[in-house]
């Protein structure tokens, strides 16, 4: 057997090094990488939270999709609300105090959650009721956290901290998904039947996402944040219009914003499509149905860690459209479950290129004393828009609807590519004071 050549190891060692140095050089600043560690720990325990709740649903319902919509409307609709008046505030208080705030919120709605759930006293209702008070927190958490990047890291690595965050929500996402079913079934034997074993086994992961707030709150209250630039003097409804006149004379912005929102009412709505696929097409119990959830966000991380290394954040805002309507158009057409969980890893990871694309070109574009409020917007296109989408999804892919599953999930994929057709030449290229 021949050796390796001379100096091959060493030259494969060097490309590895440097391209972790490249995808993860944001974590060199220590308080982001507090942070960012921080904050998958925690998410572990949302996206059990997130899968069993949506379970929940199912199961309280009989597979109905369109709970699962009027759940998705109930715990987004706030961020439609609420965004605007959130970004002023952003910059107008203390990030930490926001935050404590919104992540206390959180964990107080996880512990109802968990307790009637257990107790058997849980209902459509009052899971639609606790998604809403999340997500009025969320209307508030969801901008800060985007806007609090900047105050971490530099711009020149702003790109990479947000793909990084990502990262972190996906990787958070696999796990947590992947490990529900067990967790479902450990809770079955640790908390009893209650008066429904099949619905109190899902408080165990509400249980856990409780546990998990306690590292995010301990970071947050000893985080360095800097000190608040300006004062916020004049009226609120003032700093609102200085957002919304920003982005409206800014193009790449406005059209970066505009390109979200539509893929946000069609194709991006897997919350609702991946449940309804699992339960009501192939017909997946908790391990199967955490495996589906799991193999989208498994794909979501590598789209997160290729962006991350990735120069330029709007190099794949195009083709992370394109790809994603694809796989969009395809997921209609498998009938294997295990064919199915390989296109839903694609999605996953042109669903992130996307975003990150996205997200890295406002951030990189808007001036800091602006961030908040720009942010928000952004979280009111991606969020706000959700609850709309979910009902149009729902309505669109139920098997006793006028299209069903599979011909609704080409409609929907359908008018996100018109949207992205009428939008193809005004999405931006590239970033402010670079060339093309």
């Amino acid at each position: 057997m021949e050796s390796a050549p001379p100096g091959a190891w060493t030259r494969i060692q060097g490309r590895v090094q440097r391209w972790n140095q490249q995808t993860f050089h944001a974590l060199r600043w220590p308080a982001y990488r507090r942070y960012w560690v921080s904050q998958m720990l925690s998410l572990v325990g949302s996206w059990m939270q997130v899968t069993a709740q949506s379970y929940l649903v199912l199961e309280l319902t009989g597979n109905n999709s369109s709970a699962l919509g009027w759940v998705t409307v109930a715990q987004f609709t706030p961020s439609l609300l609420l965004s605007l008046v959130a970004g002023a505030l952003i910059d107008r208080l203390p990030k930490r105090r926001i935050l404590l705030t919104t992540q206390i919120t959180l964990m107080l709605t996880a512990l109802a959650l968990a307790i009637t759930t257990q107790l058997g006293a849980i209902s459509l209702g009052l899971v639609m009721a606790l998604a809403f008070v999340a997500g009025v927190a969320n209307a508030f958490d969801m901008p800060a956290r985007q806007s609090m990047i900047a105050d971490f890291v530099p711009r020149e690595d702003v790109a990479n901290a947000v793909a990084l965050g990502s990262l972190s929500f996906n990787v958070s996402r696999t796990l947590g998904q992947a490990v529900f079913g067990v967790v479902a079934a450990l809770g079955l034997s640790l908390l009893g039947g209650g008066n429904d074993a099949n619905v109190a086994r899902l408080a165990f992961p509400f249980y856990l996402n409780v546990a998990s707030f306690v590292v995010v709150l301990w970071v947050i209250a000893t985080l360095p944040f800097p000190v608040r630039e300006r004062g916020g003097q004049r009226a609120m409804l003032g700093d609102i219009r200085e957002g919304l006149a920003y982005v409206r004379v800014t193009p790449s912005i406005r059209y970066t914003l505009t390109l979200l929102g539509l893929l946000s009412l069609t194709i991006i709505n897997f919350n609702v499509i991946i449940p309804y696929f699992a339960r009501a097409v192939y017909g997946l119990r908790e391990g199967g149905f955490g495996a589906l959830n799991a193999v989208f966000g498994a794909g979501a991380m590598v789209g997160a860690l290729w962006q991350a290394s990735r120069p330029n954040p709007l190099r794949n805002l195009r083709l992370g459209a394109v790809l994603l309507l694809i796989f969009g158009t395809a997921l209609a057409f498998v009938t294997s479950v295990w064919l199915a969980g390989l296109v839903l890893a694609c999605c996953g990871f042109s669903m992130l290129t996307f975003l990150i694309s996205a997200n890295s070109s406002v951030q990189l574009t808007v001036p800091g004393a602006l961030r908040g409020r720009v942010m928000s917007l952004y979280s009111l296109v991606l969020v706000g828009s959700a609850p709309l989408g979910a009902l149009i999804a729902s309505h669109l892919i139920d098997q006793r609807g006028p299209f069903g599953p599979k011909w609704g999930l080409c409609l929907l994929a359908g008018l996100g590519t018109l949207s992205l057709l009428l939008l193809w030449r005004r999405i931006p290229r590239t970033l402010p004071g670079e060339g093309r």
